[in-house]
């Protein structure tokens, strides 16, 4: 199964959009797949459910962070590398949805309890979110 559709398969199973993604771009930047999960956990739903940047982006932009930033502590300006790819990714994930904002993408706030209720009686998260979780892997497979 290619990493495209490990990173929905993973959705699938509940783990967070930041995890999903992560998790499968995790191989070949020497990071496990175990601490890839633990790393991501906190931002799925738009960081913490809060309903900011969509995980799935994040967890792409850690990827992409993983493959172009080299050791910070021997190359403290490396960073500088990674973010004309992190733009492109956001470009990208932009042309395609209109926002990189949770909210947003959904249509509803998740942040409160009762936007979160809605979201999971409508099945926005089964519906809407393994697209979000499906792009962001495409676009970072053609950016690796």
């Amino acid at each position: 199964m290619d990493r495209i559709e490990t990173a929905v398969r993973m959705f699938e199973r509940d783990f967070a959009c930041s995890q999903s993604v992560l998790a499968a771009f995790a191989d070949p930047a020497d990071l496990s797949r175990e601490t890839a999960l633990r790393v991501a956990a906190g931002f799925g739903g738009g960081l913490a459910r809060s309903g900011e940047t969509c995980g799935a982006v994040v967890g792409a932009i850690m990827a992409l962070s993983l493959r172009h930033c080299g050791d910070p502590a021997d190359e403290p300006l490396s960073k500088e590398r990674t973010y004309p790819a992190v733009r492109e990714f956001l470009a990208r994930f932009r042309a395609l949805h209109g926002t990189i904002v949770c909210r947003e993408l959904l249509g509803i706030d998740i942040a409160a309890p009762e936007g979160l209720q809605s979201a999971r009686e409508q099945g926005l998260f089964k519906s809407r979110c393994p697209a979000f979780v499906r792009t962001a892997a495409e676009i970072l497979e053609e950016l690796l």
